[in-house]
């Protein structure tokens, strides 16, 4: 049987944190920026977790299940 292969679009957008949880970047930060204040580009900025409910999902393109 062939070895299963991870999805290579989750593997650049998802980090495993060190207790297992699944780390990811926030959107709409890439262009547009003239119209979008300075407080939400900020928060925009930094990283943030996986909601509980897409967890699976990912874990399982990830090859982590």
């Amino acid at each position: 049987m062939p070895k299963m292969k991870t999805k290579s679009s989750a593997k650049k957008r998802f980090k495993l944190t060190g207790s297992g949880k699944i780390k990811r970047q926030h959107a709409y930060k890439s262009h547009i920026l003239t119209k979008k204040s300075k407080k939400r580009k900020l928060k925009l900025t930094h990283s943030t977790l996986v909601h509980p409910a897409d967890e699976d999902s990912i874990k399982q393109q990830l090859r982590l299940k």
